[in-house]
């Protein structure tokens, strides 16, 4: 079998990708005084090793799907959407404030309220860069760039004004409102693993479903393609263009709401971004853009951060060369020519 060959490239150029980029960070390891072999052997013991760290590792990883989700979304449809960090940043807001509220609601009712309230926060705040790429053509890229400083000031002029409690963070939400799982901490060893996580399945399938199986998705997916021949065929293409910005903010903003109601359980005033939605850009790259890439991919980022703790601790490598690492996996998908070049260099040796 060729390499890259049909839909066997989509998969190869990943796992390639993550190959080279482990090597390469393996490397600059060897280069610096470090043993790479004992410096992974600590990266995967600290993934794998026990119960509490693969809880944490999924705990990482929610997050992460439901931006990387976002992120891929918008590509799908011919956007690139960059603000998914202050998405995020309003839909953590949003969870926390409703999570405060309606003491004595049902679980039931209340943790799907404020997630409720964080997607259509998200999306009320991708809107903004939406209308203006529809309306005005103004290229998504800067405004929802912009929009990632205002939301992070917004965020925490509303918590100071309003919700701040002692630690400049708000209250605790409501335990009718938590994600947290006494059952979940109590078989991962007491880690942070909740119940966001099937969340964030649960968000995987919806873009699948939506994207692939809907009327509405073809016309998305059609408007990204080609939007004068979308226009032309007789889909509005301004609608869509808007659509897709508030759906991509909506996965973002249900990623903010993992952290408000499941991992922490409060939001704390921000001196900076949280990191988490501009890891979604590279989780989409990695996972090809596809609900379930985004879900692999989601878990090798959230096993190489966990993982990067202990390999600091048992090898003594800094976890900057993690990010390194990481960095360089970004680099080889983003490279995927050099790939294509490599595999057919293999495939014409293959054939003397």
């Amino acid at each position: 079998m060729k390499l890259l060959k049909g839909k066997w490239s989509a998969i190869t150029v990943p796992v390639l990708s993550v190959a080279l980029g482990l090597l390469v960070g393996g490397m600059i390891m060897l280069v610096s005084g470090y043993n790479p072999i004992v410096a992974y052997a600590a990266l995967f013991n600290g993934i794998f090793s026990n119960s509490y760290v693969l809880g944490e590792t999924v705990r990482q990883m929610t997050p992460l799907i439901l931006s990387g989700l976002a992120v891929a979304f918008a590509f799908r449809t011919g956007l690139f959407n960059i603000g998914v960090e202050g998405q995020l940043l309003v839909g953590w807001l949003a969870s926390v404030y409703v999570g405060l509220q309606f003491e004595g609601l049902s679980p039931l009712v209340h943790i799907p309220l404020a997630i409720l309230a964080a997607g259509v926060a998200g999306a009320m705040w991708a809107f903004v860069p939406g209308f203006l790429k529809a309306k005005y053509h103004v290229h998504e890229v800067i405004t929802t760039i912009m929009m990632n400083y205002v939301a992070l000031h917004v965020v925490n002029a509303i918590i100071r004004t309003y919700l701040l409690a002692p630690g400049e963070r708000t209250d605790q939400i409501n335990q009718s409102a938590s994600l947290q799982s006494s059952f979940l901490q109590t078989v991962t060893d007491f880690s942070r693993l909740h119940y966001g996580f099937v969340v964030a399945i649960i968000g995987a399938i919806i873009m699948w479903f939506l994207l692939w199986k809907t009327t509405t998705g073809y016309e998305l997916r059609s408007v990204g393609f080609n939007k004068y021949a979308s226009e032309y065929a007789g889909i509005n293409v301004q609608r869509n263009i808007i659509l897709s910005m508030v759906i991509s903010g909506a996965f973002a903003g249900a990623a903010g709401a993992m952290e408000g109601l499941g991992t922490y359980g409060y939001m704390t005033v921000m001196a900076d971004f949280t990191g988490v939605g501009f890891d979604g850009i590279a989780v989409a790259l990695l996972g090809a853009n596809s609900a379930f890439g985004v879900v692999l991919a989601s878990a090798l980022f959230g096993g190489l951060k966990i993982g990067a703790l202990n390999m600091q601790s048992v090898a003594q490598v800094p976890t900057q060369l993690v990010e390194i690492v990481i960095a360089m996996i970004i680099f080889f998908v983003a490279s995927s020519y050099l790939i294509h070049w490599i595999s057919n260099r293999v495939n014409k040796r293959g054939k003397i």
